[in-house]
């Protein structure tokens, strides 16, 4: 499944080249995380009221063109894996002439918020991450 999310660079998010500063993907990746999860009725809230937590453990991007301000960008966010205590994302975000500016990854861990201690995904959200990851 690919999830899609957009939005638009705003002047508080760019450099003095004009470009959106490097370090807004990791924010409007987790944007674009959070959504994709909501649209499979996954509320972060809500996991967090239950005592689960998602720490981002890995992050890495590749960068091919930069993006400006007022730009609306288009994120397509998959869930490439569930494994054990862990969720891999994949990212790959677009400008608005239709180009890739850049892929991106993201390995969370669902962690006890009490013992701060990894654990396993309960069945429910195990069963429907699993029927959205490109395993």
């Amino acid at each position: 499944m690919i999830f899609e999310n957009k939005l638009r660079v705003r002047y508080a998010e760019t450099d003095r080249m004009g470009y959106c500063y490097y370090g807004n993907f990791a924010a409007y990746f987790e944007v674009a995380r959070v959504e994709a999860l909501r649209s499979l009725g996954i509320s972060y809230k809500k996991l967090e009221d239950d005592g689960i937590i998602l720490p981002v453990l890995d992050y890495q991007i590749k960068y091919f063109k930069p993006a400006f301000y007022d730009e609306e960008l288009r994120i397509e966010t998959t869930i490439d894996q569930v494994k054990g205590v862990r969720i891999l994302f994949s990212y790959k975000t677009f400008n608005e002439k239709n180009e890739q500016i850049n892929q991106a990854s993201s390995t969370l861990v669902f962690v006890d918020f009490e013992t701060k201690k990894p654990l396993s995904p309960p069945a429910y959200l195990l069963e429907i991450l699993s029927n959205a990851a490109n395993n």
